[in-house]
């Protein structure tokens, strides 16, 4: 199970680096549900979709660098994945520490797939620990 949830995060973190809308859309559920760096919420693949096209083709995003820290069964058809992310911005060479974030995933198995029932994206400011935000930036930049 470990390694089929491993595989769906990292499709889904390689369609967003590609800045491949459908191919985000494609790993979730069909009343998945994203939660974005900003609070966004979209529900479904269509509005997933729909929200991520305009902003691949009229933004140029940066990618993730990611790192898994745990795979846990929820059950033999759940699990959920916990990892940490940081983004390159457009033109740089290292890590933005301002958009360092936790990501959670909820993955559900369906009709012999697994799929995103839930992906969460959430600052990781660490508001008054700046050692906090060094800490990650500097495990992150090990998978450089």
């Amino acid at each position: 199970m470990n390694t089929e949830v491993q595989n769906l995060y990292t499709k889904l973190i390689d369609a967003w680096n590609r800045r491949d809308a459908k191919g985000m859309s494609d790993q979730f559920a069909d009343q998945g549900v994203p939660i974005g760096f900003d609070g966004s919420k979209l529900i479904g693949k269509e509005e997933i979709l729909a929200h991520l096209t305009p902003i691949f083709l009229d933004h140029p995003t940066a990618p993730f660098i990611t790192k898994v820290k745990e795979i846990r069964s929820l059950g033999i058809d759940t699990a959920i994945l916990y990892a940490i992310a940081g983004m390159i911005p457009p033109g740089k060479s290292d890590i933005e520490p301002a958009v360092n974030a936790h990501q959670t995933l909820v993955a559900v198995k369906m009709n012999n797939s697994w799929q995103v029932e839930l992906f969460q994206n959430t600052p990781a400011q660490f508001h008054g620990r700046p050692e906090l935000v060094e800490e990650m930036t500097e495990e992150l930049r090990q998978l450089l």
